[in-house]
């Protein structure tokens, strides 16, 4: 005769105590925590469940949108191109790249009126600031510099989401094309988001001096050092890679990217590296969310504080 237990444990438990939470598991507290025994009781083993939580952390940043910021990201059209990783929300696809471009767009409209403005953007990928940028102001131009490839790409994706008036407002100009620039070229803004941790420090050098003779204000968005932690990848890549990223851009000071007071103490260094020139004046700073060692910097030629006095920047 066969006794069913009450309240006993379903199929699915008697084979999760069979293979993960064994007797000898539960037998030794040491790294239970980061190991198969809680990746079934309390939290989903990351190394198997990388789309639930990115489609997690998109979920609860789009929860999290104030409301100019939806405004500013149903203004943007066409966001489906390319079958981008998205979840729900009020009714709106929404993906990780458009989320990050809206809060971009909030920092940088906060600090300076982007109508009428003419944009240089550095190494735009395929175009997303682009786009967040002109579908929610009235901008005069838009120049592109980049490496070829992207080139290719930002071309044919931004001509298939804006409309034609909008996209004959973009000229693409190769890296190799930019001391062909006219002389007599100015810019209103320059922008960068993680493109000037990925070159060539002489590179970085060679562009912000650009900057500083050609633009009024520049928007910088990147990592404020590298990190050396091979839990978060596995170093998929490959070794060669990892040295590779070690030995670019400004700043190659490895640190801890998830303790807070690292990433504040190192976005000073940030803030220093990132200014054009000595004339140049930082208006606003902030760690760029949502991930933990990215900050952003808008910096302004010659902006004069309240009261005539020139502002000065302890930070940095």
């Amino acid at each position: 005769m066969t006794t069913t237990r009450r309240y006993g444990q379903s199929p699915l438990w008697e084979s999760n105590n069979r293979i993960q939470v064994t007797e000898s598991a539960v037998a030794d507290l040491r790294g239970f925590k980061s190991g198969t025994v809680n990746f079934k009781l309390a939290l989903w083993d990351p190394r198997t469940n990388g789309m639930r939580y990115l489609k997690t952390l998109i979920f609860n940043l789009a929860a999290g949108l104030s409301e100019a910021n939806r405004a500013r990201l149903r203004r943007i059209r066409n966001r489906d191109v390319g079958d981008p990783i998205t979840v729900r929300y009020d009714g709106e696809d929404v993906c990780m790249d458009y989320l990050q471009a809206v809060l971009e767009l909030d920092f940088m409209s906060g600090a300076v009126p982007l109508d009428g403005f003419r944009v240089l953007e550095i190494g735009a990928g395929y175009g997303r600031t682009c786009h967040a940028l002109m579908s929610n102001h009235d901008l005069v131009s838009y120049d592109i510099v980049d490496l070829d490839n992207a080139l290719r790409l930002s071309r044919a994706y931004l001509g298939a989401v804006l409309d034609r008036d909008q996209f004959a407002k973009i000229r693409f100009h190769s890296v190799d094309e930019v001391d062909a620039l006219p002389a007599d070229q100015r810019f209103d803004l320059c922008v960068n988001v993680d493109s000037f941790a990925e070159m060539n420090a002489e590179t970085v050098r060679a562009y912000l001096d650009l900057v500083a003779g050609r633009c009024r204000y520049l928007y910088v968005n990147n990592p404020v050092g590298k990190y050396l932690d091979p839990s978060l990848d596995g170093h998929a890549q490959g070794a060669e890679v990892v040295a590779l990223a070690l030995r670019t851009g400004p700043l190659l000071d490895v640190i801890d990217i998830h303790d807070n007071r690292a990433v504040e103490a190192q976005s000073r260094r940030f803030l220093a590296a990132y200014r054009p020139a000595d004339d140049w004046t930082r208006v606003a700073d902030a760690r760029a969310v949502p991930w933990t060692f990215y900050w952003q910097a808008l910096y302004e030629k010659n902006a004069p504080e309240k009261g005539g006095r020139e502002q000065t920047d302890a930070r940095s």
